[in-house]
This record gives C-alpha cells, sequence and structure tokens, in this order.
C-alpha cells in the first residue's frame, strides 16, 4: 500500500499568544495537547494541571538534564502544588533497559507514590521511553506527562504513545502504546544541546518530509544553516509541521496496524546497526540517516523510485552532518538483528521504501534482495 501526505487536523496557533503553538493528538478520550512554545518549562505545572492533575510527581530525567533543566521543572511542578521526587537514571541508550526500570519502580515505592501519581519525563528518547514505559506498568498504569529536551524527542519519541525498553536480542522489544495526557516541548532546551544530538533530531523531521510532507523537505533544504543553527523561528516550524505529520499519522492508526508503520522509514536498518553496535558506534539519528538511504537502495534495485528522492536525501544529509554509509558492517551481520525487528514477516524483512518525495510504500523484502542492493555498499562504506 502506498501513503501520501494528508490534510493535517490541528488546533493551531492558540489566539491568546502567538508564541505558543499547539498540536492536538485526536485519540477521542485518549486525545492530548502538544505545547510548543519557548520557556515551556515555566507552564510545565500548569500543563499536567489542565490535563487532569495528579496528587504527586515522579521527575524522570538524567543527570545532564537534571543540571540543566530540573530547577525550572520542579519549580513550576511545585508551584502548580505538586510534590515532586526527581528520579535520575543514567544517560544512554544501553541504560534504557528492564533493569533501570526495575530501579524506578523501586523509587516510586519508596515515595510512595499510589494510582494518583503522574510520571514526568524530562529528557530526551531514553528518558521518555523508559519513563513512559514504567508509567504503563506502574500500578497498572499512571499519568504521564512527556517533556522532551533533545530534537529528537520533541519531534518523534514523546508524540504518539510508543513506550519501551531494550533487550539483549534487540532495541525495543517489550513495551506498550501508552498516550501521554500532555507533551510539552520547551524549545529553549535547544539551545543547551550538542550538536550531535541536534543532528539526530533534523535525521528524524528529514523521515517526516520524505514520507509525508515534500513541503517540508523542501523547507529543510532551503534552511539547513539555520536549523544546524537551531534557529529558534526555523526550529519552532520544524517541531510543529513534525508533529502535525506524526499526530496525523497515529490519529488514524494508533497501535501500527498499517499507516502508522511508514514512522519507520529508515528505522529497520538503523535500529539493527544500534543493536550491533550495542548502542555505542551510532546515535539514533545517524543510524537512522543510514537507514534512509539504504531504503532508497532497496527501492532503486526493486524500480519503484520515480523521482530524485535518493540524490536529494543524500545532498541533504551530507549538508546536515550526517554519515550515509558505514564501513565494517555487512548485510549478513545485520540480516538475524532485522528479522527480530517487530515488523518482520516469518521469511522476510518488512520495510518502508520510497517513491517519490512524500510518499512511500511498505514491502516485504527478501533477504537475497537485501544483499544484492546493500552488500557491497555497507561492506565497502
Amino acid at each position: 500500500m502506498r501513503h501520501r501526505a494528508r490534510t493535517i487536523d490541528t488546533a493551531g496557533r492558540d489566539e491568546a499568544n502567538r508564541t505558543i503553538d499547539r498540536v492536538r493528538v485526536r485519540l477521542g478520550v485518549r486525545s492530548y495537547d502538544i505545547i510548543i512554545r519557548e520557556r515551556a518549562l515555566d507552564a510545565l505545572g500548569a500543563a499536567l494541571a489542565d490535563s487532569g492533575g495528579a496528587s504527586d510527581v515522579a521527575l524522570v530525567t538524567n543527570p545532564v538534564v537534571n543540571r540543566l533543566w530540573g530547577a525550572a521543572a520542579i519549580r513550576s511542578l511545585q508551584a502548580a502544588g505538586l510534590p515532586t521526587t526527581p528520579i535520575e537514571i543514567p544517560p544512554g541508550e544501553r541504560y534504557k533497559s528492564l533493569t533501570t526500570a526495575r530501579r524506578v519502580y523501586a523509587r516510586l515505592v519508596e515515595a510512595g507514590l499510589d494510582r494518583r501519581c503522574a510520571v514526568v519525563a524530562l529528557g530526551g528518547g531514553v528518558v521518555g521511553d523508559l519513563a513512559g514505559f514504567v508509567a504503563a506498568t506502574y500500578l497498572r498504569g499512571v499519568t504521564l506527562v512527556q517533556a522532551p529536551t533533545t530534537l529528537l524527542a520533541q519531534v518523534d519519541a514523546s508524540v504518539g504513545g510508543k513506550v519501551a525498553v531494550n533487550l539483549p536480542q534487540g532495541k525495543n522489544l517489550v513495551g506498550a502504546f501508552y498516550q501521554p495526557s500532555v507533551v510539552v516541548v520547551d524549545v529553549t532546551t535547544l539551545g543547551t544541546l550538542p550538536r550531535r544530538q541536534l543532528r539526530s533530531g533534523l535525521a528524524e523531521v528529514v523521515k517526516h518530509g520524505v514520507i509525508a510532507d515534500a513541503a517540508l523537505f523542501s523547507y529543510l533544504e532551503s534552511n539547513a544553516t539555520q536549523a544546524i543553527a537551531a534557529e529558534p523561528a526555523t526550529m519552532r516550524h520544524l517541531i510543529k509541521r513534525s508533529c502535525e505529520i506524526k499526530a496525523s499519522v497515529v490519529a488514524l492508526d494508533e497501535r501500527e496496524a498499517g499507516r502508522r508503520t511508514i514512522l519507520n522509514f529508515g528505522h529497520t536498518i538503523g535500529h539493527a546497526l544500534e543493536t550491533h553496535s550495542r548502542y555505542r558506534r551510532f546515535s539514533h539519528g545517524a543510524a537512522v540517516a543510514v537507514g534512509m538511504m539504504a531504503a532508497c537502495r532497496v527501492g532503486q534495485h526493486l524500480g519503484l523510485m520515480q523521482d530524485d528522492t535518493p540524490e536529494r536525501l543524500l545532498a541533504l544529509l551530507n549538508r546536515l552532518g550526517l554519515s550515509t554509509h558505514i564501513a565494517g558492517v555487512t548485510v549478513d551481520d545485520l540480516l538475524p538483528i532485522m528479522h527480530r525487528d517487530k515488523k518482520a514477516l516469518a521469511e522476510e524483512v518488512r520495510m518502508v521504501l520510497p517513491v517519490r518525495m512524500g510518499e512511500v510504500t511498505v514491502t516485504p523484502v527478501s533477504d537475497d534482495v537485501l544483499r544484492a542492493a546493500l552488500g557491497r555498499w555497507l561492506g565497502e562504506g
């Protein structure tokens, strides 16, 4: 099935304050707002109160984010009358594990938090995924608030309700669909983001353009320099548009039964690379960049490509400082991991492949096709 961009359903700009953007994720009784603004953490407590409230809060974060933004978050939560227990987890994908989750559960129990509490995830994708998984499973589910501080989390990981931890055998193999009550995106946090992490997030913005919005891709082509510099107006546009795209897809297919699969463009091989390197060699965005180019090569091999998407994608990723190929990894290194991917079928790997800019198709791909399309490219780097 091929997928084109559709009209986006969004609540639009807050008329009372033009510096605030709101994107509505429409899921019936589980609908929620994504609030995008500078200094949004100052309104974190009010946002939680407005979205249903809580008796107490567990603020899950990592030491780096806690040092930079923890005080602002706690101040806002306490100003809203919410007693807050900060819980730090180690930074890094390899700590997105059941072991770390068990430690967070223990802290929640020690703090005496019951079903009326809320878990607030303050950090990047690892914090959001792990805290979300804890919220989904602690006492069979408590309120979750996402407060993403990295571009990757702001445009992708915090939106849509996917929460998970990793196993040694693969990424995100234990998880749930669990929607937050609100997502609070503070654009100001990007000012302290290391360049490598900013590029990682831009890879997901590029992905949204390829799968659903040729205009977004063109905008990023024209504003790559501003994006790399995290220019606020540029980032607000990229974040808002990416959230609109993801919200639209999730509203149509919350549990990834069909259309939502397109959000995995670049992730089949990307996740395999992350797992193969034990999350040490690649950032998530760097792995997705390689995965997107790999998907283009598979699409070309199968004769699916109908325009110059591969050439434009390669040029843009290079401008953004994202490597598009690797050395020292073979297709056969990755195949066992790809077959454990949640999207895999019995004998084939299901991949999202581009047809033209803004349109993709989901196609089962055999091991032989993967070897033929990618073997030399991956092996030589």
